[in-house]
């Protein structure tokens, strides 16, 4: 975990990490917010619709963003306080994601920093991308 302080922050600094999304995590998100929807949960429903699987529930791909925060920009520091978020392709079970983070801003009033956030899947689509403003406490 990093421990960056407002100060270590520069404009331009980033952070990535990556991760695959697996049946043991939709399983986990199915039963945290039960969330029986087919198209996440019935593989056969989902081909149905066009998709080649079953599609990875949006706030679980989402949720990948409290890790960059909270994990590696800042870090423990992290106190995230909006979200601008928007889902560009489906994820799907066995996509390896990559999530980085690229400092846009600082402000000093408020030690607060805004995050650019870019997700691409193992083809190097880009799947996910947000804004994140995080104060760093």
């Amino acid at each position: 975990m990093n421990e960056y302080t407002y100060e270590e922050i520069e404009m331009g600094q980033k952070e990535s990490f990556s991760v695959t999304v697996t049946d043991e995590m939709m399983k986990s998100f199915l039963d945290i917010t039960g969330d029986i929807n087919p198209l996440h949960n019935d593989r056969e429903y989902a081909i149905s619709k066009g998709h080649p699987d079953r599609v990875v529930y949006g706030m679980l791909t989402g949720s990948m963003l409290s890790t960059l925060a909270g994990v590696y920009l800042p870090g423990k520091r992290s106190l995230i306080q909006e979200v601008k978020l928007k889902f560009a392709k489906p994820v799907y079970v066995g996509d390896t994601l990559t999530v980085e983070g690229v400092v846009e801003e600082k402000h000093d009033a408020y030690s607060l920093i805004i995050l650019k956030v870019t997700m691409r899947n193992q083809n190097g689509d880009k799947v996910c991308r947000a804004r994140m403003q995080i104060s760093v406490i």
